[in-house]
């Protein structure tokens, strides 16, 4: 008579879900994260639509409800599983945070911007308008002009220093202090660069001076730090191979940093400028300052008050006149063609470096 003895239970004959069990213990739902945010966000929405809370209340609500996650975690998954899920929610809530401002500026300038974008308000100015009407075709003109100026300024300048940090000054005492010096250029306020202006053209034209080309010198003091900065980056990325493969064939120095180095790194180059100038388009203390303010349109930089943006925004919401809910509109309406403006740049930026970067870096 044979005894029948019963053989081992072989993995193959238990379930996939035993398995992962008993490799990797309890396991959560799969959309257990979405189950939870979803319902803090429910949560959120019913006291946001119904309590009236604020939308920064609504927000910690969220956070607190999702903070469910890891202690349901703590007791199905275990200790080290919940801590990775906490983590995990609370840099999704910084994240969250960080994007809460940016969001609520953008939907606050278009809700309110909109409302006078049209033709007249980019082909009138606010010469010898009262209350309703106008438009910011004399702040766009100043704002390209100042901001085109400051441009050919900074750009050589800019250019032209960190060509030398990187190819000429070879570690020396004079390169070590221009970089401290524009680290500290890198952040002074905008109003010091304004005032500096100022107090160089009273010295050429006197007191009361006001002038765009002022604008212009301020807004590339702030610009050329960046310049410098970020092409000296870009510059240092070009390898060294190709320098020395140059200077094997007997081209010049000059020559090599013109046709080998400026070509290599011109993608770099040129996102970094533009970024620069997208810095530099809405700063409103030193145009204040020194450009000043004017209704009417001028397009000669080198003679009276320019107009700007930036300062226009500021101008109709400081002194709106009666009734004031036209100039204030104004305002809202300049402030989204600064943001769109901003915007094109840094697009612009993105397809330069996109297009004229070289391939294997795409």
């Amino acid at each position: 008579m044979t005894t029948l003895t019963p053989t081992p239970e072989s993995p193959g004959n238990r379930g996939a879900v035993d398995v992962q069990k008993e490799l990797y213990g309890g396991q959560l739902p799969e959309r257990a994260p979405l189950l939870v945010i979803g319902a803090a966000v429910v949560v959120a929405a019913a006291l946001y639509l119904a309590a009236g809370v604020n939308l920064m209340l609504a927000a910690l609500v969220v956070f607190a409800i999702s903070l469910a996650l890891p202690v349901w975690s703590v007791a199905v998954e275990g200790r080290r599983k919940a801590t990775d899920r906490l983590v995990t929610v609370l840099v999704t809530s910084s994240f969250v945070l960080a994007m809460f401002p940016l969001f609520s500026i953008l939907v606050t300038v278009i809700g309110k911007g909109t409302k006078v974008l049209g033709i007249d308000f980019f082909t009138f100015s606010m010469r010898n308008v009262v209350g309703e009407g106008g438009g910011i075709y004399h702040a766009l003109v100043g704002t390209l002009i100042i901001t085109g100026a400051a441009t050919v300024i900074s750009v050589p300048i800019g250019l032209f220093a960190a060509i030398y940090l990187v190819e000429y000054s070879e570690g020396n005492r004079l390169s070590r202090w221009i970089r401290f010096l524009v680290d500290v250029m890198t952040g002074i306020p905008s109003i010091v660069a304004g005032l500096f202006a100022y107090a160089l053209f009273v010295l050429f034209f006197g007191e009361g001076v006001r002038m765009g080309i002022g604008g212009s010198v301020a807004l590339s003091v702030l610009m050329i730090p960046v310049v410098v900065r970020s092409t000296e980056e870009m510059l240092k990325l070009v390898p060294n191979e190709l320098r020395e493969a140059s200077y094997a064939l007997g081209v010049p120095k000059w020559r090599t940093v013109s046709k080998v180095v400026l070509p290599t790194a011109l993608a770099g180059i040129v996102t970094g400028i533009t970024l620069a100038i997208a810095r530099v388009i809405g700063e409103t203390a030193p145009l204040l300052i020194i450009a000043g303010a004017t209704d009417s349109v001028n397009f000669n930089p080198f003679d009276g008050r320019m107009a700007s943006l930036p300062v226009f925004a500021y101008a109709s919401q400081r002194n709106p006149g009666i009734p004031p809910e036209f100039s204030i509109d104004r305002a809202w309406g300049a402030a989204l063609t600064l943001l769109l403006i901003v915007m094109l740049l840094n697009l612009i930026a993105r397809l330069v470096s996109y297009f004229f970067s070289p391939k294997g870096e795409r």
